[in-house]
């Protein structure tokens, strides 16, 4: 069974800068997509950037554009989310993702099979 493992949150000052990991094991990376999520109390899960199996190629949300990047290290089986110039509204427990389906929709929760039990970024002001 695929399993996710999210790590590298925490409490940082707004403006900051914070590298989440994403742990993957029981499949083979290069054969999965990944997608980051974000979700705060009482809300819906947010897409916040995603990355394909061969290509590489990403999509991000237009909230976080130009300060997250989105990276995997095949070899390594991890995903990353570099994210910088955080702000207070970042706040969330983020969730990584992962799917094989044929077909895929990066922003939307219902094309990824698997998720990790979250991180918590908080930003404080």
């Amino acid at each position: 069974q695929v399993q996710l493992v999210e790590s590298g949150g925490g409490l940082v000052q707004a403006g900051g800068s914070l590298r989440l990991s994403c742990a993957v094991s029981g499949r083979t990376l290069s054969n999965l997509y990944m997608g980051w999520f974000r979700q705060t109390p009482g809300k819906e899960r947010d897409f916040i950037a995603a990355i394909s199996r061969s290509t590489g190629l990403t999509k991000y949300a237009d909230s976080v554009k130009g300060r997250v990047t989105i990276s995997r290290d095949n070899a390594k089986n991890t995903v990353y989310l570099q994210m910088h110039s955080l702000k207070p509204v970042d706040t969330a427990v983020c969730y990584c993702a992962a799917g094989s389906g044929s077909f895929w929709i990066p922003s939307s929760p219902a094309s990824y099979d698997y998720w990790g039990q979250g991180t918590q970024v908080t930003v404080s002001s």
